[in-house]
């Protein structure tokens, strides 16, 4: 029986490395008398969200945000029976979101100082640091460039942490138009809203996507698109679930035809489905990425850092993460959100070698694609990190205000690469719909094997020996890399 369990991916060091993903928090009930929550309420599927409106204000509750497209209200409300009041005609079901916030695990980036940025000796008509972005000649990024480097009529939604717009490989490929911040699950446009605040992680997601090719830093797969910041994170580093549902439907409003996700919604790191606690947030988070796949948009999401196999997991013992994990057993019904939503293209992470990072989840039916996210222990066998062999990108310092490059890795950082290569098909083939892109990715992927045997490129690490163990599944399509690598060049050419 495979035992579902996070893992530590920090060095044993003075160095620590950046993971880019999000873990959840755990469940907590409504709040006392006197404390404002706030509450999922959905209306049966396809109804109007009339009658449960009015059932909210009975409640002695109010909406603060009206998703009529999926039947979702976001309301907040002090009242401690909230959730038995509201039942009724009009409510399908009701969930309180206190302490459903998702912890953006990413670590510390590893910064390139100003002195390195300074003295690189790439070739001057060149981005300065592209020498050191292994993963763009990985996946054929030069030679997609010399035919198309993408269109500023598609638009890339980043679900994260808010976009630096004073960035130098940045601030001219943000569409300010369409950037949001979603937290609370209400849209709020002012730019220092969308701006990051406590976290660089979808700073660097963006870079990966679309930094821009003028002479500075590093080159994005898709320098020519444009990037939104559609910001769930908050300044404690959480993601409500209202947060990304508000994303979702933010983005299928307002034109974007990509969305990168790189976090869980769930308390939990598996959402059960037949979970009367979890059922209601399954519900909302899944209406929302339905309605943004029926307005034309492909949802990319990270498959996890966990070394998990999403195909076979019974048991899971890591969760929740901000208490005292529970044992318990899980099945088919739960799944990793919104990375095995139904739709959602879901990518894992290789490191320079093109093999599995050591850290990446995989499962046979639920990696459709990998692509370059790091691995910085493969040279030593896991003993110790080699910086560079993260994935480099844009950065901002939260503390000092100011902007950057520097490393991180995770399938946060695989999943942007799928997402550029999406944008940059999309630029080369306008008028895919989402099922066709997601096909599309996979048929122009490059096929990799599956290694022999047990996978074990950390035996070293202090983890343990057999903590990183995998075995992967499959033939041409297998669990570790679903179709294959994403390939920039296949999809313009």
């Amino acid at each position: 029986m495979k035992d579902i369990r996070r893992k530590t991916l920090a060095a044993a060091s003075a160095l620590t490395l950046g993971i880019g993903l999000a873990v959840t928090g755990g469940l907590a009930p409504a709040a006392a008398a006197g404390t404002e929550a706030t509450f999922l309420v959905l209306a049966p599927q396809g109804g109007k969200t009339d009658k449960a409106a009015a059932r909210v204000a009975t409640a002695r509750g109010t909406v603060v945000a009206r998703y009529d497209q999926i039947g979702v209200l976001v309301v907040r409300s002090a009242n401690p029976d909230f959730a038995t009041a509201v039942a009724g005609a009009g409510v399908e079901s009701v969930a309180s979101t206190t302490g459903l916030g998702s912890a953006l695990d990413e670590g510390e980036t590893v910064e390139v100082s100003a002195a390195d940025v300074a003295n690189v000796t790439a070739d001057p008509t060149k981005e300065p640091l592209f020498g050191q972005q292994w993963d763009m000649p990985m996946i054929g990024v030069p030679q997609a460039h010399a035919i198309n480097a993408g269109s500023p009529d598609v638009v890339v939604g980043v679900l994260d942490s808010g976009i630096s717009s004073s960035h130098p490989d940045l601030a001219s490929q943000i569409a300010k138009d369409k950037s949001t911040s979603c937290v609370g699950g209400v849209a709020d446009t002012t730019e220092s809203a969308w701006n990051p605040t406590t976290s660089d992680h979808g700073t660097h997601v963006a870079g990966t996507i679309a930094a821009a090719v003028n002479g500075v830093g590093v080159t994005g797969i898709a320098p020519g698109v444009k990037v939104a910041a559609v910001k769930v994170v908050n300044d404690d580093g959480y993601i409500f679930p209202e947060a990304a549902i508000c994303g979702f439907v933010w983005a299928a409003e307002h034109g974007m035809q990509v969305t990168n996700n790189s976090y869980y919604i769930d308390p939990w790191e598996f959402n059960c489905r037949n979970d009367a606690r979890q059922r209601p947030v399954w519900q909302a988070v899944q209406r929302a990425i339905r309605y943004s796949a029926s307005k034309g948009v492909l949802n990319v999401a990270s498959a996890g850092n966990s070394n998990v196999d999403l195909q076979h997991k019974t048991v899971d013992t890591g969760s929740p993460n901000n208490g005292t994990p529970e044992t318990r057993e899980i099945n088919s019904a739960c799944l990793d959100l919104p990375a095995e939503a139904p739709g959602v293209l879901t990518v894992s992470a290789v490191g320079p070698t093109g093999e599995k990072s050591y850290y990446s989840s995989y499962g046979q039916g639920v990696v459709e694609v990998t692509a370059p996210g790091g691995d910085s222990r493969f040279r030593t066998g896991g003993v110790s990190p080699t910086t560079t062999d993260q994935i480099l990108s844009t950065t901002f310092n939260t503390a000092t205000r100011t902007n950057g490059w520097g490393y991180k890795q995770g399938t946060s950082m695989s999943g942007p690469h799928a997402t550029g290569v999406a944008a940059l098909a999309l630029s080369a083939h306008p008028g895919m719909n989402p099922g066709q892109l997601a096909a599309f990715l996979q048929s122009t992927a490059v096929a990799k094997p599956c290694p022999q045997g047990v996978y074990n490129p950390a035996p070293l690490h202090p983890d343990g020996p057999h903590a990183y163990d995998a075995t992967c599944s499959g033939g041409a399509r297998n669990g570790f890399y679903g179709a294959g690598m994403v390939n920039a060049y296949n999809v313009v050419k």
